[in-house]
């Protein structure tokens, strides 16, 4: 069996949509810090607290690069977000307001699924080839396709391309490059198996 160590599949996709989840979710407590000011005796402190942690919120997409540790950064600042959010829920359920008090329960426990998926994507994944087939990671569990369902796999520079008979082709980026005697091995085991 030889593995080799890829970027996620869907790693490119979910680091396109964090800007937009972060800011959303900005936009939200800054709704929050609305809804808060507009009651009859507002909590200032709340407001304040709302008003800032939306900023910050709004503002982290465009301060993310600058972390070394982007994915640690990123998942702890996504359970902050589902932490206040709630939190919040249960201040506006204090205060009488259960439609506001649903909503961010439930932004709240989809940040944390948001969250641990994220966490999941963003860990060092495997795909794993052996005489049944390439064993490819999905966002919730593994999916192994069968060589006879392959027309092609090859394997040049940092780029592992799989060629499907239905006409789809997979690109999977190499992290850890292997040498060129492991390549070479490597694709004359895929070409024994696909042919």
């Amino acid at each position: 069996m030889q593995s080799l160590r890829i970027l996620h599949p869907n790693t490119p996709s979910r680091i396109r949509l964090l800007p937009v989840m972060h800011g959303l979710t900005g936009i939200l407590f800054l709704f929050n810090a609305i809804g808060i000011y507009r009651s009859p005796q507002p909590n200032w402190f709340l407001v304040v607290f709302f008003l800032i942690i939306g900023l910050l919120c709004i503002g982290f997409p465009f301060t993310m690069r600058r972390f070394k540790k982007f994915t640690e950064v990123n998942t702890v600042a996504r359970m902050i977000e589902a932490l206040i959010c709630l939190t919040g829920s249960l201040y506006f359920l204090s205060h009488l307001q259960p439609v506001t008090a649903i909503l961010l329960f439930l932004v709240g426990a989809g940040l944390a699924y948001v969250g641990w998926m994220e966490y999941r994507i963003f860990q060092p994944s495997y795909v794993k080839m052996d005489t049944t087939g390439i064993t490819l990671p999905t966002t919730f569990s593994k999916r192994l396709v069968g060589w006879n369902e392959l027309n092609n796999v090859i394997l040049r520079n940092d780029l592992l391309t799989i060629d499907f008979k239905n006409n789809k082709i997979l690109q999977l980026e190499i992290l850890d490059e292997p040498g060129k005697e492991q390549r070479e091995a490597l694709n004359n085991f895929f070409q024994s198996r696909v042919q």
